[in-house]
């Protein structure tokens, strides 16, 4: 006989876990299905974790060289191992999956240990690592199983030259060269991060900039602080073949006939949606066009009882909106409050420097009101950023035309994920402009740059007011 639970989840990355913990709470019987040894899925084991963990030691190694360069030469020993760079990897990872797996256990969710597959949209099979199958039944079933590396047929991915973004930490010795196939989030930060550690990094991909979705300002200047750092970027260029030479390099050859020749490569081309196995038309459901589960709003799948969240439903793909999703599913599911929806969900890049933005882009922000006022702020320009050696940044305010009223808030540099929150509290509490100059900031401190940012709109604001005055039209009064 299947047993029987309230809650069903399948996955325990950040989705997931927030699912099964929600539903715990609520008082229901909850259990999470997760066919790897450990709790916390591939943003544990091979993602979110392991690239920020190295990104720490290159951000460290990188302000170390800038501030302290008359007084120490710094250099990466050329066969260096990868392992040596990121020993406090399995420090963090073991922390982290003993608060997951502790947090669920304290909450009463029960946790199997297998490969779970529909064989009716309310009965599900799970087979054990040794063969063993039992069932189970859930009023209410969450898919959070997240997803993989996405390998096109013409890159022979092989994980000993050229990697995916789930085995490049198995190099045995940092590169001395490295070609990176696309210009996404999770190329940007891999690229940069090692270009940080002194490995010759091009980065390459149809698109004409990394990066597309965020504020084109943004992009451009993270190209320059990654040319600066001795990466190179080449946009546009469609890649079409990629082989190692069987001697001493990844030979990667372009349609424009240039070729590309580097130690180890990376293909880092998106990511497709792990439901192998789950035998989906049994559940009565169909993946998109995308492969991705289709859902609704909350995160319904055309199965009523049967919701989809994280990664395996696409885009944003944050960790942070995984976990949102997982818990706002089964408050829906359950019939429990919402709250407001998120509308300002912030996005947090960890390339070197770091990318944050929440609300409009400058574009978006044109192209939906017309006219808008842009204030800035460069970090070089911030007693702190002076201090501290943080001077390659920069925050933008995004105001409509009358300078007043915020629309969104871009930043570049070290900080800038934590910066970003700052924003997104200021628009989720319809904050004006002048908020960020009528409140006093701590000096020194990166967060001046909101007060310098919002003080340009101001200036930008008086002169537009004193040439309206000149031409004798009306000035609206504050």
């Amino acid at each position: 006989m299947p047993e029987r639970f309230d809650v069903v989840v399948i996955g325990s990355g950040p989705a997931g876990q927030k699912a099964a913990i929600q539903g715990a709470k609520a008082g229901r019987r909850v259990v999470i299905i997760e066919q790897g040894s450990r709790v916390g899925g591939a943003c544990v084991h091979y993602g979110t974790i392991p690239s920020k963990t190295l990104r720490e030691t290159a951000v460290s190694l990188a302000g170390f060289r800038q501030r302290c360069a008359g007084f120490f030469d710094l250099r990466l020993h050329p066969e260096i191992a990868v392992a040596t760079l990121t020993s406090r990897l399995r420090q963090v990872v073991q922390a982290h999956e003993r608060f997951m797996h502790d947090q669920l256990q304290r909450n009463g969710v029960a946790q199997w240990h297998g490969r779970a597959r529909f064989l009716s949209p309310t009965l599900l099979e799970v087979v054990a690592p040794d063969g063993t199958r039992r069932q189970v039944t859930g009023e209410v079933i969450v898919i959070a199983t997240g997803s993989r590396p996405r390998t096109p047929p013409e890159i022979p991915v092989d994980h000993e030259h050229i990697f995916d973004s789930d085995s490049l930490l198995s190099m045995l010795y940092l590169p001395a060269s490295l070609t990176v196939l696309g210009s996404g989030i999770i190329a940007s930060e891999y690229a940069s991060i090692f270009a940080a550690l002194g490995v010759e990094v091009t980065m390459v991909d149809r698109a004409p900039r990394p990066l597309g979705f965020l504020d084109a300002e943004l992009s451009e200047r993270f190209v320059q602080s990654f040319t600066a750092s001795g990466g190179r970027f080449l946009g546009g260029q469609r890649v079409t073949r990629v082989a190692w030479d069987g001697l001493a390099a990844v030979v990667t050859t372009l349609e424009s006939g240039e070729t590309l020749r580097s130690e180890k490569a990376l293909c880092a081309l998106g990511r497709v949606a792990n439901v192998e196995g789950l035998n989906l038309a049994a559940a009565g459901l169909r993946l998109t066009e995308r492969g991705f589960i289709a859902v609704d709003a909350y995160c319904r799948t055309a199965v009523p009882h049967i919701y989809a969240v994280g990664d395996v439903i696409g885009p944003p793909a944050l960790a942070s909106c995984a976990m949102e999703q997982g818990r706002r599913a089964v408050r829906h599911a359950l019939g429990l409050e919402l709250g407001e929806p998120p509308e300002l969900i912030p996005v947090g890049i960890y390339t070197i420097p770091e990318l944050a933005s929440v609300g409009f882009s400058e574009q978006q922000a044109r192209q939906r009101y017309g006219q808008v006022l842009v204030g800035r702020a460069r970090f070089d320009e911030l007693a702190r950023g002076q201090i501290a050696g943080i001077t390659d940044g920069l925050l933008k305010l995004v105001a409509d035309a009358q300078g007043r009223r915020l629309l969104g808030v871009q930043i570049i540099g070290e900080g800038a994920t934590e910066l970003i929150h700052l924003g997104q509290m200021a628009l989720l509490a319809g904050c004006e402009v002048d908020t960020f100059i009528d409140h006093i900031f701590n000096f020194p401190t990166l967060a001046e740059a909101y007060r310098v940012a919002a003080l340009d709109i101001a200036k930008q604001r008086t002169a537009c007011c004193t040439s309206l005055a000149r031409n004798g039209q009306l000035i609206p009064a504050r």
